[in-house]
C-alpha cells in the first residue's frame, strides 16, 4: 500500500471552505455575534449554539446524515474555525517522522504545542482508524488540534479522504488535560499488545499503524509536539507548486504549510 508524504494534500480546511472567502465570513460573523453575547467562540460549548455557526451547519451536513451526526461536523467546524483565527500552518509529517514517533518518541520533560491550534497532516495510509466497530477501517488523514483556556487538550481525527469519493469522516477525541501532556510520552496505551500495532488483515507487511483508543492518539500528538519542540532544526517550509507528481497524485494543498 502506497504511501505518501511528498507534499501537502489537500486538507479537511479546504473541504470545509472551499472559498477562503467564506471562511473568512464565517470568522467574522462568529466574532461578532459572540462578542454582542458576551462568550468566548474558543469555547466549544459557547461556540456551537451560536447562530451563525448553526446556519452554516445546516448548509455543511449532507443530505440524509443521521441527526447525531451534527454534533461531528459542529466538531469539524470549530477545529476549522480555530484554525483560521490562529493562522497557523499546517503541519506535514513525514513518514521517516512519523515511524520514528511511533518507535521512539522525544524524551523531554515538558511538550509545547507548536499553536493554540492547528492542523497536522500523517503520510497518507500509513495510520488507520475504525470510527465504529461495525464501520469499515478508515485511512487517517491527520489531527486537528485546539487548547482550550480551561486547559484542556482538544483533538479531532480526521479520516476517509480520498480522491475518489465525497465527503471525510471526523472522530472527535474525549478531551484531556493539558497538563498532562509529559506522561503521554511514555504512557501504555494498550492492556496487550504493542501501542500502534495494525489491525488491519496484512497490514503488518507494509508496517501500517492503527488507533485503537484515544490514549494512542494523545500519545502521538504530544510526541509529534515534542519533537517540534526539542528539534526546530528539522521543521521546514513546505515547496508549493504543480510538480508532476502533484498532477497525477493526491490533491495538492494550496495552503502554506512546514514540514517535519
Amino acid at each position: 500500500m502506497a504511501v505518501h508524504d511528498a507534499y501537502l494534500r489537500r486538507t479537511p480546511y479546504e473541504l470545509t471552505f472551499p472559498d477562503p472567502r467564506t471562511a473568512d465570513d464565517l470568522v467574522a460573523a462568529v466574532i461578532s455575534e459572540a462578542q454582542e453575547a458576551g462568550v468566548d467562540p474558543a469555547d466549544r460549548r459557547s461556540f456551537v449554539v451560536l447562530g451563525a455557526v448553526g446556519a452554516f451547519l445546516r448548509r455543511l451536513q449532507p443530505e440524509g446524515r443521521r441527526p447525531e451526526a451534527m454534533y461531528d461536523y459542529a466538531m469539524l467546524l470549530y477545529h476549522a474555525f480555530r484554525f483560521a483565527r490562529t493562522g497557523a500552518r499546517p503541519l506535514l509529517v513525514t513518514e521517516t517522522t512519523a515511524r520514528a514517533l511511533v518507535d521512539e518518541g522525544e524524551r523531554v520533560g515538558s511538550v509545547e504545542a507548536p499553536a493554540p491550534a492547528g492542523y497536522a497532516q500523517l503520510p497518507r495510509n500509513l495510520f488507520w482508524i475504525q470510527p465504529t466497530p461495525t464501520d469499515v477501517a478508515e485511512p487517517v488523514d491527520g489531527l486537528f488540534w485546539s487548547l482550550g483556556e480551561e486547559g484542556l487538550l482538544h483533538i479531532l481525527v480526521v479520516a476517509g479522504m480520498r480522491d475518489d469519493r465525497p465527503g471525510l469522516v471526523v472522530v472527535p477525541v474525549p478531551e484531556a488535560p493539558w497538563g498532562d501532556a509529559p506522561s503521554w510520552l511514555e504512557a501504555r496505551i494498550r492492556p496487550e499488545g504493542k501501542d500502534f500495532a495494525t489491525t488491519l488483515p496484512g497490514g503488518e507487511l507494509d508496517v501500517l499503524y492503527s488507533f485503537l483508543a484515544a490514549g494512542e492518539v494523545l500519545k502521538l500528538t504530544a510526541r509529534l509536539f515534542a519533537r517540534v519542540q526539542a528539534r526546530p532544526d528539522t521543521v521546514a517550509e513546505g515547496i508549493s507548486g504543480s510538480t508532476q507528481e502533484e498532477r497525477v497524485g493526491p490533491i495538492p494543498s494550496a495552503l502554506p504549510y512546514q514540514r517535519i
